[in-house]
């Protein structure tokens, strides 16, 4: 939960370096939270099916947008790619196949223009 907690802290950087672990846990709460949302949506008769969402997981969803393209950018800053790389998520099938792979990568233990790996700094 710290994890998470600290990517919406930085919910408007977009320079620095994220770590995986800060980058999964945060899509992991986001994936429960939607879920536990689209359920209450169903309940509350606030899901629409024709666009497969509803009114509160929809309302997440817009609140996340931003933290989730600024933790996205940082974690590939921590793979040395700079952010415009999130843009290759847009190429149909591969591209997200891609961005997956270039989230999985670790990070580089040296710093590099975005600032010293969190990673490796704290060890």
């Amino acid at each position: 939960m710290n994890w998470y907690m600290q990517a919406l802290k930085r919910w408007n950087d977009f320079n620095g370096r994220s770590r995986r672990k800060e980058y999964w846990f945060f899509l992991l709460f986001n994936v429960i939270a939607a879920a536990v949302l689209s359920i209450i949506d169903m309940f509350t008769g606030t899901y629409n099916a024709t666009t497969g969402i509803g009114l509160l997981s929809g309302i997440y969803a817009l609140v996340m947008l931003v933290p989730g393209i600024a933790v996205t950018i940082r974690r590939l800053h921590d793979t040395g790619r700079s952010g415009w790389w999130i843009l290759i998520a847009l190429v149909p099938i591969i591209g997200g196949i891609w961005l997956l792979v270039l989230m999985v990568l670790d990070s580089h233990k040296e710093p590099n223009q975005w600032g010293p790996s969190p990673k490796y700094a704290a060890a």
